[in-house]
């Protein structure tokens, strides 16, 4: 059968987890909706999730339509989980973008949209609550345009919008008035649509038109927009039909060599590790040994996602998503068999706070880290860290309510009263130029087995780390090349003031061996000496992360917001003033952002409204802030040397 792993992305409270209940209720795996508000539907089954009303992680559900099985994958919405997302992103074969008919695209849409053009994901628009006061169909289609850079097509007529009375009815795209608008969208990715729609228009019949879609979904080239009401099903009906024609499926291969990657961890109710594995090749059944990264392991037990069930099972073949037990050692992002690396996939934002966590009783301290350990298991962008001695705890967020969510899971899950201090701005250092070093094997001052030799260059502003061997391979284990590339990246979390370096690529230049007295371990403590040596060389500077912002106030408060964006250094780029309404746009330094918010409800009576995302790092100027290092410091050879003897 054909497979089909669908993502639905959107800004939160556009009804993504309420769309999810009803497509599983209308292809008929449950019985009974859910809701949001009721605190029981089939994806949000986390108790703070319930509490909430909020989508916090992602969610796996398996169905059929016809010959087409579909990983249904419900992804948070707050922008504080954005990492959820960002793993869920590498699995999918398409994707559904919920935006809501009244609020329209918000600032999480663009944020997801843009991610799916970089991953080449084909995605389609779901326009809902349709019927709620102050809903607009057409003018939600021309915000996807201008906005998103995207070019939909309107798949659906909406009758009396913005009422309980609203009605949906699918366009029929062979008939007027649907037939021309969509000729001149399709036409600008394949000539022979217009040419026959001037010289030989009975060729375009309903089938040839949906053929061409699906084929121009398929390549990024439009994005079907349909309309509805997830909450009643009004136009759900259609957007199924989509589903299974006009998005992208795949052909998975059972019998093929074995090949993944691990998604998401959670822990069962004695503490073990489940990780949820995407099977894209092959067969897996209980008792075989994986390969992970950090060593095999024995796959003990297998829960298949299934017709809307989890199901225990013995063995899970390609184009299905379990839940595997076993798996001790396993990752986030650890890829089996042929998948890949897992570096330098992040397509969104790294997180941009960080906080010191305490224990309210000092005794505690222990059970704190080991829950805090398990946590950043399940999300590694917390970043979990401590100081040289250990007597301090810092984890990395990207806003308020993801601290809230960590405080109230230490409390509910493992009794741990913690206390969270205010956040701080997390920075970057970014390399300046290019450097070469080197430490030579029997050559003082290298006290190591080993030779390594790095090249650092700067990368294009938010391109992120990567890595490349410039060495003859095969010259000695892999094991010892995949060494150093997992030691580069571990280095550069902390950069020459204690920051994680960015946009930076480093080469290996030079790799020599002396069997059979060398092991994995010489390169690894040899190769952050060498990173540090070059990092020095090229320089670098310490940047600050700067937020874009997105205002809608009263025109009356005008003045007194601008004058709040001028205090703080705001740069403002783009301003629309209707109805009474001003919308602003541009760019401010993210530690100002919450200084914002606070004087926003004073400034427009209660009627002010922001959105805020990271955008880009800056240059600070002055002395640069230091932080903190958790382990020995390279760039300091001395103590380096001294601390891991």
């Amino acid at each position: 059968m054909r497979t089909l792993n669908l993502g639905i992305l959107a800004h939160v409270d556009a009804g993504k987890t309420s769309l999810t209940e009803r497509l599983l209720f209308d292809v008929g795996v449950i019985d009974k909706l859910g809701s949001v508000d009721g605190g029981n539907t089939q994806t949000d089954s986390l108790e703070l999730e319930r509490q909430r009303g909020i989508t916090i992680a992602a969610a796996v559900v398996s169905f059929t339509i016809d010959d087409l099985i579909v990983n249904l994958i419900d992804t948070p919405g707050h922008p504080d989980f954005i990492a959820e997302v960002e793993r869920v992103l590498q699995l999918l074969d398409a994707a559904i973008v919920v935006v809501s008919a009244v609020e329209g695209v918000q600032p999480q849409t663009r944020v997801l949209v843009r991610a799916l053009r970089q991953l080449g994901v084909p995605f389609l628009f779901f326009i809902n609550k349709v019927d709620r006061l102050g809903a607009r169909y057409e003018e939600i289609l021309e915000e996807i345009s201008s906005q998103l850079s995207a070019r939909p097509i309107a798949m659906s007529t909406i009758r009396n919008a913005g009422s309980k009375l609203a009605e949906v009815v699918a366009a029929d795209i062979g008939q007027e008035p649907h037939l021309t608008a969509v000729c001149e969208i399709l036409a600008a990715g394949d000539e022979a649509i217009m040419d026959d729609y001037i010289l030989t228009p009975e060729r375009l019949t309903t089938d040839r038109l949906e053929k061409d879609v699906a084929s121009q979904v398929t390549g990024g080239l439009v994005h079907p927009a349909y309309a509805g009401v997830a909450m009643s099903g009004a136009g759900v009906s259609a957007l199924i039909s989509a589903i299974g024609t006009l998005l992208p499926s795949r052909q998975p291969d059972p019998d093929g060599p074995v090949s993944g990657r691990i998604f998401k961890i959670e822990r069962g109710w004695g503490g073990e590790k489940l990780a949820y594995l995407c099977l894209t090749s092959g067969t897996i059944s209980v008792r075989d040994h994986l390969d992970l990264p950090k060593g095999p392991a024995k796959v003990s037990a297998i829960q298949l996602f299934t017709e809307g069930r989890v199901e225990k099972a013995t063995q899970v073949g390609a184009g299905h998503i379990a839940k595997i037990s076993g798996l001790s050692g396993a990752r986030i992002g650890d890829a089996i068999g042929g998948e890949g690396s897992s570096h330098n996939r992040l397509h969104f934002s790294p997180p941009t706070l960080e906080t010191r966590v305490r224990p309210s009783r000092a005794a505690d301290n222990a059970a704190l880290w080991l829950a805090l350990t398990q946590l950043s298991d399940q999300d590694p962008l917390i970043n979990l860290r401590t100081n040289e001695d250990a007597t301090e705890i810092f984890v990395s967020l990207y806003g308020e309510v993801q601290k809230e969510v960590i405080q109230a899971t230490l409390a509910n899950d493992f009794g741990l009263d913690a206390l969270f201090e205010e956040s701080t701005i997390i920075h970057a250092e970014r390399p300046i130029g290019s450097a070469n070093a080197i430490e030579i094997i029997f050559k003082e001052p290298n006290p190591f087995l080993a030779t390594v030799g790095l090249r650092v260059e700067p990368r294009p502003a938010g391109a992120g780390n990567s890595f490349a061997f410039d060495v003859e391979m095969g010259q000695m284990p892999a094991s010892f090349y995949r060494a150093v590339e997992e030691t580069v990246f571990e280095t550069l979390k902390e950069g020459i003031f204690g920051w994680q370096v960015v946009d930076c690529h480093v080469a290996m230049t030079a790799a020599r061996q002396s069997s059979p007295a060398t092991t994995a371990v010489d390169f690894r403590r040899l190769t952050p000496l060498v990173l540090a040596a070059a990092l020095t060389s090229a320089q670098v500077v310490v940047c600050e992360p700067i937020d874009r912002f997105q205002l809608e106030v009263p025109t009356a408060a005008l003045t007194g917001i601008l004058a709040l964006l001028a205090k703080s250094g705001a740069s403002t780029r783009e301003s629309v003033i209707t109805a009474g309404t001003a919308r602003l746009e541009g760019t401010v330094a993210s530690a100002l952002i919450q200084g914002i918010q606070k004087q926003l409800p004073g400034l427009t009576s209660g009627a002010g409204a922001m959105d805020h995302s990271f955008d880009h790092y800056a240059p600070i100027g002055g002395t640069p802030p230091l932080r903190q290092r958790a382990g020995a410091n390279p760039f300091n050879r001395a103590d380096y040397l001294q601390r891991i003897r």
